[in-house]
């Protein structure tokens, strides 16, 4: 048998956004029954209507002061344009909208806090005002929420709730994906990657996402509540796991064998460093050939 890592399954995830408004609505949890009633389809506005009616899910307006300030660097840096910067400098109160929930399937947690905060403030209106996922940080308009929740079969594509930032560093870029703790997963981070593998690299750390993800709601699902969770060292991604983090389909099977180690952030955090595994292709070139059927980068 292969060695594996040992995970803690944390109690409850958190997730949070932010609407802002620059003048308070009357009654936000009335709005918010109103517009998701209206704008979200079913399945999955039943669900955030259960939601909201649970004591797991709160809405908090406060006048913009009473909560601390929102980050606009990193606001844009992930995007934010001046207008949204403007209007979160200007906004006279904030939405916050809150909601825990337990690991495993669905992330009722994300799912149902983003379709309040998109509905409230962003969907089927013609003055939207931002709405801001607190996680990344990052602001979220009417397509990229609509785009981003779940369709009528329960699916979403994985690439809508993880980013892969990366900045260069003196032996090559570090990437380190926000998103994985969104399902209480330790984010996953390389180093030193050459620069001209930053676009193939992501693909593949968007495939050993998938993959990974796929195996631990498989040990949540297997077990009432478990403590730990155990994941193997060494986890095959495919061209089907990098398919199916961008919601579509792919034929072929080439696979590739790719190592894990748990490892500790800045902080003491987890972190899952990924690397070649000592049965595969030796660097992280060989690797992106021998998945993407390319010959070696230079």
């Amino acid at each position: 048998m292969g060695r594996s890592l040992t995970l803690p399954v944390p109690d409850t995830l958190q997730a949070t956004y932010a609407v802002v408004f620059p003048a308070p609505p009357p009654d936000p949890r009335a709005l918010a029954r109103e517009r998701v009633s209206r704008l979200i389809a079913a399945p999955l506005r039943d669900l955030v209507l259960r939601m909201l009616d649970s004591p797991l899910l709160t809405l908090d307006l406060r006048p913009a002061a009473e909560f601390p300030p929102l980050p606009a660097d990193l606001l844009a840096a992930f995007g934010a344009g001046p207008a949204d910067l403007a209007a979160i400098a200007t906004a006279s109160h904030l939405l916050a909208v809150r909601a825990a929930y337990r690991p495993g399937w669905p992330p009722a947690h994300e799912w149902a806090t983003r379709a309040i905060a998109g509905a409230t403030g962003a969907l089927g209106t013609d003055r939207p005002v931002p709405v801001i996922d607190v996680f990344t940080p990052q602001v979220l308009d009417a397509e990229r929420i609509e785009r981003s929740l779940p369709g009528p079969d329960g699916t979403v594509r994985l690439t809508d709730w993880i980013l892969l930032p990366h900045t260069a560093g003196p032996g090559g870029f570090w990437f380190t994906t926000k998103g994985m703790a969104r399902f209480g997963l330790p984010e996953l981070q390389t180093e030193n990657v050459p620069p001209q593998l930053v676009e193939p690299w992501g693909r593949l750390l968007n495939g050993l996402a998938s993959r990974v993800l796929g195996l631990w709601l498989d040990e949540l699902s297997a077990a009432e509540r478990p403590a730990l969770v155990e994941l193997p060292e060494v986890v095959s991604v495919g061209l089907q796991d990098v398919a199916a983090a961008h919601g579509v389909q792919e034929e072929g099977n080439r696979e590739v064998p790719v190592g894990l180690r748990l490892d500790a952030d800045e902080e003491g955090g987890p972190l899952l460093t990924v690397h070649p595994a000592g049965n595969g292709p030796g660097d992280l070139a060989a690797l992106c050939a021998a998945l993407f059927g390319t010959s070696r980068p230079a």
